[in-house]
């Protein structure tokens, strides 16, 4: 592994038709659709990445010059890159060295319910990336058994989404939807209780219970949650707050409600009180 690296096996040129693909996957919805995969950039999400999904890896030549570096990529077949090249594949003005392809996964809502209490989320048009990785890599922390998106939330795959979800998009389950009334239907059937965290919720959030099936519905970052959705939901909750703050950003607001519930079924299953 200590070898020099052979300057003919290596990518040099940003014209190179496999840093061209980088460039779509990075920058193209479209592309990254259309070829089911994406790219992951990082150290972590390299050795984070489930590997029988794992397409190709690419490292750059300074990284990979350093033979401490190396050891990472044992076992595996790597592709070196020269430092420019490289830089111009990666989404990030600081790259770490490595960038890998990934095979995308797909769900279906049922593979969602399968769970024995399922506890979900509804995220309806939420459009910064960095708030839907955000709310990924915390609904992994705080036990969440999938989330279901609308078609015009943004792009998990995005590279931004892709990096603020510090590799929760690996695991967490999820699926993309045109339409939330048969989810909504679908939820009904199996007695799970849908929340909307709402402006118009009377109920604070503390006072309901999450201990059985629950899901809660979270709303585009300006508009929140459409009439429609909203009123699909069995109870309205609100997270009451001090000063003149009338809503907090959807990723806050995700994350309060989903640490609620995870407390109190932590609670159950210690026979604490909630």
């Amino acid at each position: 592994m200590g070898d020099c690296i052979c300057a003919e096996r290596m990518i040099n040129s940003t014209s190179n038709p496999q840093i061209k693909n980088l460039i779509q996957l990075q920058t193209k919805a479209k592309a990254r659709k259309e070829q089911g995969l994406f790219v992951a950039e990082g150290v972590r999400m390299y050795r984070e990445a489930p590997r029988g999904r794992l397409v190709k890896t690419y490292v750059s030549e300074s990284f990979y010059g350093k033979e401490q570096n190396q050891a990472l990529f044992s076992g595996q077949d790597v592709e070196i890159v020269s430092d420019r090249a490289f830089a111009a594949a990666c989404d990030t003005r600081t790259p770490q060295g490595v960038l890998c392809v990934i095979r995308q996964k797909a769900y279906e809502l049922p593979e969602l319910l399968q769970a024995k209490r399922p506890f979900l989320l509804l995220l309806e048009d939420l459009q910064d990336p960095g708030n839907l990785g955000t709310i990924f890599r915390t609904a992994e922390a705080a036990g969440v058994t999938g989330i279901v998106m609308s078609a015009r939330t943004a792009d998990i795959y995005n590279p931004k989404t892709v990096r603020a979800t510090m590799g929760s998009v690996y695991r967490m389950p999820f699926c993309i939807v045109s339409d939330f009334a048969p989810v909504m239907a679908a939820l009904r059937e199996q007695h799970i209780r849908t929340y909307a965290a709402h402006l118009k919720g009377t109920r604070e959030y503390t006072e309901a219970d999450y201990r059985t099936g629950c899901a809660f519905l979270i709303g585009n970052e300006g508009a929140g949650l459409s009439g429609e959705l909203a009123g699909m939901a069995d109870t309205y909750i609100r997270i009451s707050m001090s000063g003149q703050t009338e809503s907090l950003n959807a990723a806050v607001a995700a994350a309060v409600l989903m640490f609620e519930a995870r407390r109190q079924r932590m609670s159950e299953n210690t026979g604490a009180a909630v």
